[in-house]
């Protein structure tokens, strides 16, 4: 057992003394009464994962400086390694190289994770590190079916996490969803038109 609850991670006294300051400390101290948030991949987690493919991966350089870069791929395109490890292809892209010499300095990482469609969010704090030259495990990531250009590995390592109120979310549906309804639509139109026309 911890001897602090888990949303220290987050929230620092600086932190609380603000929560104090606004008015909410007691709300999050009961919380954090009970433990704080979650450390392990749980089973409403791992359904998470398979829903989403939008992700947001922030990392810090060896002088401060935030760095989030977007991280997107089919549906469950992020999995769950184990008890507290996710993974995901790092697709070859600009070769900036941002966030994977950041990594290199500073393994700290924030996961952003989003569901707009559903207005649903979760943020994952923990140490994230590159694997490069591990086919098997490229191969195990790997969506079926992407034609993305795999160059490395991100293993993400849990060290809390939690998800967020869908207030101020915005819900934007996912433009394939869309079609697809948008075609059924059509089709169905379409058989109703052919129907009405034989009957006259």
């Amino acid at each position: 057992m911890l001897d602090h609850p888990t949303s220290d991670i987050g929230f620092t006294p600086t932190v609380k003394a603000m929560q104090t300051k606004r008015g909410s400390r007691e709300q999050y101290r009961r919380y954090e009464q009970r433990g704080g948030w979650r450390a392990e991949v749980d089973a409403d987690l791992v359904a998470f994962l398979g829903e989403i493919d939008t992700a947001y991966l922030a990392t810090v350089s060896s002088e401060g400086q935030p760095y989030a870069q977007h991280r997107g791929g089919p549906r469950g395109f992020i999995r769950a390694l184990g008890p507290r490890t996710l993974g995901f292809v790092d697709y070859a892209g600009n070769r900036q190289y941002i966030t994977t010499g950041n990594l290199a300095d500073n393994d700290k990482a924030f996961l952003f994770l989003m569901d707009y469609a559903h207005r649903r969010r979760v943020k994952l704090w923990g140490r994230a590190r590159v694997v490069e030259g591990d086919d098997r495990l490229v191969e195990l990531l790997m969506p079926k079916g992407s034609d993305a250009r795999p160059e490395q590995v991100i293993l993400f390592e849990i060290e809390a996490w939690d998800t967020n109120c869908p207030q101020h979310i915005p819900r934007k549906i996912d433009a394939a969803e869309a079609e697809a309804t948008i075609a059924r639509l059509t089709e169905r139109i379409a058989a109703l038109q052919a129907a009405l026309e034989a009957k006259s």
